[in-house]
């Protein structure tokens, strides 16, 4: 699957979620408030529903969100099932399978 680059953005200095507080240098938004964006934008665009997103974007039980993201960005999946951004598995990793014969997920 090709897809067309992202542009690259630029931080302002202004939060991009809208609050118009100012935040350092290289930061898109002021703590915790990429979160507020982010949810923000589901609210606008997909009433606040998930699924709705999910659907809208054609992902749903038929077509997997989590392994799309492993099979096409930096998303691993561990042994376990845990599935997340790289950084994301190797934080799960050392705090559940560090110990040998830890299977916990």
């Amino acid at each position: 699957m090709t897809k067309e680059p992202l542009p690259r953005l630029i931080p302002t200095g202004t939060c991009w979620c809208g609050c118009g507080k100012e935040i350092g240098l290289g930061s898109f938004f002021s703590r915790g408030h990429d979160k507020v964006a982010e949810a923000a934008l589901v609210a606008v665009k997909y009433g606040g529903s998930i699924p709705q997103m999910l659907h809208a974007n054609g992902f749903g039980p038929s077509r997997s969100v989590t392994d799309e993201a492993v099979a096409n960005t930096d998303w691993e999946r561990c042994h376990c099932g845990y599935v997340g951004a790289s950084a994301s598995v190797r934080n799960h990793t050392r705090k559940y399978h560090s110990e040998i014969g830890s299977e916990a997920p």
